[in-house]
């Protein structure tokens, strides 16, 4: 008789330094759990900190699952979810005759996604001392930034519905690196259009270093305009309507209608200006980091800092775990079958080799903001 197959569910994560971000990630994860007391639910991240991807995988073993229904834990899909993800669950799957990895869709531009979002920007709005009507307002949502512009043309989506919902009187679209423009120069561009005040938004998920440092621009830019009031909403973090859409991506794997989007991508596509990225080997490029940031134990920066401190002498005179490069035991097989591919524009030492990104002069971007 063939053995009942169970379900789990196994959230992937990105990763930060910062263990504020983990923290935060690990809610949404929680979260979940209650929403699904029907299945195990673990999670884990590509680099920079503990729990590692395998490592919950392995914990969804433990407890008799044989189905992991992978949901990753990202806005939209660039090269983190097309291919890096991807390719640690098949090198995975990949080792065991019977356990089974479906992969779901990114989180995406969404309804709930953006009411979410509004909630933010509102809650922004509501906490300011002086009323500003909607239409002498700018919106400045601020992306992460990819070196796909697919994900990068749907934070403009997103900003265009927030704007056009809440009734602004402007909306601009700016991000964190990568691509262009930056917060700065993006800021600067929009003190320049004659609004009263103006939100500065990061559609993200979690704290983080370009969090703050998208916060810290903002401050500069506003301390060259104090004709202007800068405004700063928060990010989604837990917001139960983010909870319900990772919710909605596991329903969708479970009824067979996780499909990603293909139609704009520049792996399969023609896009302009990224045509030479057409039909790249799909791979993963974060061994070198994975799980190198900790966990979650106690931090001296209470969480709040880039994990600089994380070094082995460190850790062992702070009782403090610490995880070497390469620290897992899987092999690094990247043979399978998904349809994505994907490479970066720098080298490692590992042998990755990524193709540049095709705007990297652009004077407004896209080097990602440096450390203030």
């Amino acid at each position: 008789m063939a053995k009942a197959e169970k379900l789990g569910i196994m959230v992937c994560g990105h990763g930060s330094r910062n263990q504020n971000a983990m923290r935060e990630f690990s809610k949404v994860a929680e979260g979940l759990k209650k929403l699904r007391p029907d299945m195990p639910v673990e999670y884990g991240y590509l680099e920079f900190a503990n729990p590692v991807i395998h490592y919950g995988l392995d914990k969804l073993r433990e407890q008799g699952v044989t189905h992991a229904l992978a949901v990753p834990g990202m806005l939209f899909a660039a090269g983190h979810a097309k291919n890096d993800i991807p390719s640690v669950l098949n090198t995975y799957a990949n080792q065991y005759d019977d356990f089974k990895v479906t992969y779901g869709r990114e989180l995406g531009v969404d309804l709930k996604m953006i009411r979410a979002a509004g909630d933010r920007i509102q809650e922004a709005i509501d906490a300011c001392d002086t009323e500003v009507p909607a239409h002498e307002t700018l919106l400045m949502v601020v992306g992460r930034g990819a070196s796909d512009p697919d994900a990068n043309s749907n934070v403009s989506k997103v900003m265009r519905m927030l704007w056009e919902g809440k009734g602004f009187g402007w909306g601009e679209t700016c991000y964190s690196g990568v691509t262009f423009p930056l917060v700065e120069p993006g800021l600067e561009h929009a003190a320049k259009l004659g609004y009263k005040r103006i939100i500065v938004f990061p559609y993200f998920l979690f704290t983080g270093v370009l969090v703050k440092r998208i916060f810290s621009y903002t401050d500069e830019v506003a301390a060259r305009h104090p004709d202007i009031e800068f405004v700063k909403a928060s990010y989604l973090n837990d917001h139960p309507l983010v909870i319900e859409t990772f919710n909605d991506r596991v329903n969708e794997i479970i009824e067979g209608q996780n499909l990603m989007n293909c139609q704009m991508c520049k792996y399969r596509e023609q896009v302009l200006g990224f045509e030479a990225d057409v039909g790249m080997a799909q791979e993963s490029h974060h061994h070198h980091v994975e799980g190198i940031g900790g966990g979650l134990e106690d931090c001296p920066c209470n969480g709040d800092c880039d994990a600089s401190c994380r070094d082995e002498e460190f850790c062992k005179a702070h009782g403090l775990p610490w995880t070497p490069l390469h620290s897992h035991d899987h092999s690094h097989d990247h043979s399978h079958g998904h349809d994505h591919s994907h490479s970066h524009d720098h080298d490692h030492e590992d042998g990755h080799h990524h193709p540049p990104y095709p705007h990297a002069d652009h004077p407004h971007g896209p080097n990602s903001m440096k450390k203030k």
